[in-house]
């Protein structure tokens, strides 16, 4: 199988044409990185004529926004009942409706930049790979229509298999409200919009030094140097040291994906018939969907960031739990394997903000597709409107590593990923 994005086969990836682009020496706002949340910002930047330049330390769309799985979904990585418990209702409706904003705004911009990357309102399907894990399904569906108006509806072990051709899991929830998309097709269109609006996309020009004066901020890149008035973050899992303090509290965390060669259509209306983006219920938790007819399975196969070496370990790995989920697969050649490199938060929520006046949205775990995009957005608004500390996820504080004990290199990510093993064990 190929090391390679699958993809990025599929569409013509933004390359060095942007590093070439002369970088200016002064700007309103300077946006660090090239991905979903950049992109967007310095979309929404530049359509209200203000001067922005983009600062991507590879090629544009190069991270973890063109590597993911494609899937625009609702809600958070922790339950609405533990974000509820922990935040408090209202503030619980107001982070539940930014997910929901986020697939909405994904669609919104799709349409209006016309980008071809086949984004559809799908619908996910959350399958419980344990019995007992079903046990709470109709209570959830409950507390989302009673809490948040928001109808998601129970599968019975029954009827799933209208939903997955597969014969491992107990149930499922589906929610109709997500999408998926081809991350690649997207991040290209996104870059293209953001141009068009008039933003200046630079490549290869990674910050090696971002310092205040007064009022401006003096940034060094591998490309020169540019001067701005106000500066947003949105590195993700490639967050690094020019900006410690924010590399201090977000974790990298692996994520990889195998593509299989084109099945045909019968087996592919086998394995899913509707077509649904799909997330199992474990802590080592596996997602998965079809796009052209191939099998794109996913998961947190090694927690580290993506090498040759994870990556090739995690190709086998989600080979053997791509068959113990579809059997019928165990002939089908592998012809892509990838990985990207995901932000964490230590409380495993997204945060938005500013700490030394710089700007930041950042831990997205795992739902960055739509909720960068969206965030990117609302706070590039926020910036211009002098609102940031009203933006709901800049409501809670952004933790960062227990005693202090993490400097920006994640040396506890094998215990992690350990503990995760234990925990689906026990359960």
């Amino acid at each position: 199988m190929n090391q390679q994005i699958y993809w990025h086969t599929t569409v013509n990836m933004p390359g060095e044409e942007h590093a070439a682009t002369l970088l200016p020496s002064k700007v309103d706002v300077a946006v660090i990185g090239g991905g979903f949340t950049g992109l967007s910002a310095a979309r929404t930047l530049a359509k209200s004529n203000i001067n922005v330049a983009l600062l991507e330390a590879e090629t544009i769309g190069w991270g973890a926004s063109s590597r993911n799985g494609g899937m625009t979904l609702t809600g958070l990585k922790p339950s609405m009942q533990s974000v509820t418990k922990k935040y408090g209702r209202d503030l619980a409706k107001q982070l539940f409706q930014v997910s929901i904003d986020s697939v909405n705004t994904v669609e919104q911009v799709v349409n209006e930049e016309k980008i071809d990357c086949d984004f559809q309102r799908y619908g996910h399907l959350y399958v419980a790979s344990k019995a007992h894990h079903f046990d709470s399904f109709y209570n959830e569906v409950d507390f989302m229509a009673r809490e948040f108006n928001h109808n998601v509806r129970v599968i019975e072990p029954n009827q799933l298999q209208d939903e997955i051709g597969s014969k491992k899991y107990f149930g499922g929830i589906v929610d109709e409200a997500s999408g998926g998309l081809n991350p690649a097709q997207y991040v290209a269109g996104l870059a293209r919009a953001a141009e068009k609006a008039g933003a200046s996309l630079h490549a290869r020009a990674g910050v090696t030094s971002l310092t205040r004066r007064g009022t401006r901020f003096f940034i060094q890149t591998k490309r020169g140097n540019i001067e701005a008035e106000k500066v947003l973050v949105g590195t993700s899992g490639y967050t690094g040291s020019v900006t410690k303090k924010l590399q201090r509290k977000i974790i990298p965390i692996g994520s990889f994906i195998i593509a299989s060669e084109k099945l045909s259509d019968a087996l592919a209306n086998e394995l899913s018939p509707k077509n649904r983006m799909i997330f199992d219920s474990m802590h080592y938790l596996n997602y998965f969907r079809l796009w052209d007819n191939r099998m794109i399975f996913g998961g947190r196969a090694a927690f580290f960031p993506e090498n040759n070496n994870t990556i090739a370990r995690s190709a086998e790995i989600l080979r053997r739990e791509m068959i113990r989920v579809y059997p019928q697969l165990k002939d089908v050649k592998i012809d892509y394997v990838w990985g990207g490199t995901l932000d964490f938060a230590f409380d495993m929520m997204t945060h938005v903000g500013e700490i030394d006046g710089v700007y930041y949205s950042l831990g997205y775990a795992g739902h960055g597709v739509a909720m960068a995009s969206h965030l990117g957005k609302t706070v590039a608004e926020a910036m211009l409107n002098g609102n940031i500390r009203e933006h709901p996820f800049a409501q809670f504080d952004f933790p960062g590593a227990p005693l202090g004990l993490y400097n920006g290199f994640p040396w506890f990510l094998p215990f992690a990923g350990a503990w995760h093993k234990i925990l689906d064990w026990l359960e």
